[in-house]
This record gives C-alpha cells, structure tokens and sequence, in this order.
C-alpha cells in the first residue's frame, strides 16, 4: 500500500495534525544499535496536545509504540505494526527550573541535560542521569536508574496522554515504580515530568558529575553501536559477573558480540541484525542459566516482527514480542 494510503486508511489525512505523519519509515535510523526494520507509521506530534488530537482520532484497534531516544531499543527486522510515536526536542525538549527548585522537563529532553540544569540550579539527587544514555521518557517508564540512584527517588509527577487521547496528571506513587519498571499501561506516553532533588553546593554536584562520567567513559563501550545494560541485575547478582561467569565476554554471532570492555553491553560490530543480536542475548541467558542456576531478565526492549524466514532460535525461545514503550 503506498504511503498515502496507509495514512488515509486510517482517517488522519484531514483532522488538523500539525505534527509529522509518514508511512515506511526505517526503524534502525532513530536506535542506537542501528538495525531493525520499518514502522508501518510514523508520527512525531508536534506537542501534547497535538498527541491527544491524534490518539483521540486513530482507531482503537490500531496498536501505538512510543519510543524515546532509541538508547535501549531492539526492534526485529520485519518491523513494527501500526503506529508508533516519537516524540522530538522541538515540541518536547524543554526545560525550565521553577521557584521552588524543582524541575520540569520534556520527554525528548536527554538524561545527561537534566542533570546539568538540575545541577545549574543547587538541586542534588541528579548526578546520576548523567551517566545514562536515554531520554527523559525513557527514564519516566522504566525508573531508569545508575550508581544506586532511580528516578522514582526525584520525580514529583508527570504529565501522560493515554491511549484515548485524554491528558492527565500522575504522582510518584501513581506510578507504581519497582526497579526498572513502572506500573502505568505501556501505550500511555509520558510528555514531561517534574523533579526535585535536596538543595546542594553546586561545584559538589558538578564534581560528583564528573566521576560518574569518567566512570562511564573507562567501563562501557559508549563509542560502539550499543544499547546499554542488556540484561538487569538480578537480586543479590551483577548480570555482568554472570555474564563472565558463564564465559560469555566477547562471544559473537553473526555481527552482534557481548562487549570485552564490559560483558552486559551487546554491541553491533558494524553488520549485524536485529536478529543476530536477539540470538546472541538469548544465547548467553541460556548459558547463564546453565552454568549459574540465575535466568537473566532482558533490560534491552525487543519489539516488533522477525524478518522473513526468521524467528527467535537461541534456546530461549520465549523471546514473545514484547509492546511495552521504551525510551530510552
């Protein structure tokens, strides 16, 4: 179906969106491991309320994905079905410090830009953002979290547009954090949050930056395509150490290869698939598992179909297709 005909299918041609609708849109430009295949549609609101005119409009039966900076996403290479929502910094990129000390900032806003302002402004309880490579939407989502410190631990409420195009208003608790999980329905899509931190010296603050950024820069492959942490600590474990354990630093398949600098980082060598690197996560939690007893759970978000004539064929292969929004 040609582009113009997938938008019309479902209705948006002629209700006044000012955001950017396209069809067939590739999928590996906008993650930070560079593979995947093609959204059925794009859309890229062009602010909230532009969001609830569309969500309100699109037919209920048609399946939404927000994604973030695409820091923590793999999406398959048959692509994603329907529509799926990025949000950008024009409409969601902004940040403003209020009277009290606390914080508003967009969803498109990165982690590393709120810690700066929040640091800016005497607020403590940021440093941590700085060290991971997402977007504020992601961080709202999954209760994105680095050197003991969560979101839940600053975040006051945010703002969400729910599937039906309603905007409303969450608290903290609300939200029902855990650890790297919200309780919240995956096809609301958070806009913005407010955060507040405990007032601090800033030069203390900025120091405290600087080693979580050195800290970064010495352990994680940041200048490969990756996607972070691939799989979360489980209780009691480092899924790093369990990841060496079962000898799985620097194992490869295809193009996809479990890092040497740090073995729970999945890293694109430069011609991988989606489904390389799928097959290479699943393969090391079937080795962990093995060896270890300990059955990791996947951080990295895995959307979307398998290409033709492919499936999950790792030992685990549970490997469901997963529609929860990410961020990152």
């Amino acid at each position: 179906m040609s582009e113009a005909g997938l938008i019309d299918r479902h209705g948006l041609e002629r209700i006044g969106l000012r955001g950017k609708l396209t069809a067939n849109v590739p999928l590996s430009s906008v993650t930070w491991f560079r593979v995947g295949g093609p959204a059925e549609l794009l859309f890229q609101p062009a602010d909230t309320d532009d969001l609830a005119l569309f969500l309100r409009h699109l037919p209920a039966e048609v399946p939404v994905l927000p994604i973030g900076l695409g820091s923590n996403l793999l999406v398959r290479d048959g692509g994603i079905d329907g529509v799926v929502i990025r949000l950008g910094a024009r409409g969601f990129g902004h940040i403003e410090t209020l009277d009290d000390g606390s914080l508003i900032a967009g969803a498109a806003v990165p982690d590393r830009r709120l810690a700066e302002a929040a640091a800016s402004a005497g607020q403590g309880g940021f440093a941590f953002l700085s060290g991971i490579p997402g977007g504020i939407g992601g961080a709202l989502r999954m209760n994105a979290g680095a050197h003991g410190s969560e979101t839940r631990e600053i975040m006051q409420e945010l703002t969400a547009v729910t599937r039906a195009g309603e905007i409303v208003t969450l608290s903290n608790a609300e939200m029902a954090y855990r650890y790297r999980h919200s309780g919240q329905p995956g096809d609301m899509i958070f806009t913005q949050g407010r955060f507040r931190g405990v007032p601090r010296d800033e030069a203390d603050i900025r120091r405290e930056m600087a080693e979580v950024t050195a800290h970064r820069e010495a352990a994680q492959p940041i200048r490969e395509k990756t996607g972070g942490s691939t799989f979360k600590n489980p209780p009691g474990h480092s899924a790093w150490k369990l990841v060496d354990e079962a000898g799985c630093r620097g194992l490869q398949i295809g193009g996809a290869r479990m890092s040497d600098m740090h073995c729970n980082f999945m890293i694109n060598t430069g011609e991988a698939t989606a489904h390389d690197l799928e097959t290479l996560g699943e393969t090391v939690r079937a080795r962990v598992l093995e060896k270890t007893g300990v059955a990791l759970e996947w951080e990295i978000k895995r959307l979307g179909r398998f290409g033709e004539g492919t499936a999950a064929i790792a030992p685990f292969l549970g490997a469901k297709q997963e529609g929860a929004a990410v961020d990152g």
